[in-house]
């Protein structure tokens, strides 16, 4: 197994993602909040020092595919971070479009749509600690 094989296999185990599940119903109380599902393709955004890696659930690297996205967490201050995304493309009615995003003639276009940090600065956030 080659470095980079490796490491991603580490990434992939280190930070396992949590998928969306179907209820019955809408939890209610103060503990829970409530966010827009968007269509598009989850990605882990990797940041070290100077270097970017847009991982797929399957450890596909994007970063040619999506150079905004890179280009972007190179601009963040922060030199080490993992954010867990979602990459979409939203169409003229703010909806995502995952026939834009999956035809690749709107490449240019994708937003990520960020909703974890699972590491910062060098450290895990709790909640994601790998066991």
């Amino acid at each position: 197994m080659s470095c980079s094989s490796a490491y991603l296999r580490q990434m992939r185990i280190a930070y396992e993602l949590c998928l969306a599940t179907a209820g019955k119903q809408v939890p209610d109380g103060p503990d829970w909040i409530h966010e827009v599902k968007h269509d598009g393709y989850r990605m882990l955004v990797i940041r070290e020092s100077d270097r970017v890696r847009l991982l797929s659930r399957n450890g596909t690297d994007w970063i040619k595919r999506y150079p905004r996205i890179a280009d972007a967490a190179l601009k963040n201050r922060q030199k080490h971070f993992v954010i867990d995304g979602e990459a979409v493309i939203l169409g003229i009615d703010g909806i995502s479009n995952f026939n834009a995003l999956h035809s690749r003639k709107h490449d240019h276009e994708v937003q990520l749509y960020a909703f974890d940090v699972l590491a910062l600065g060098g450290e895990t956030c709790a909640t994601y600690r790998s066991t």
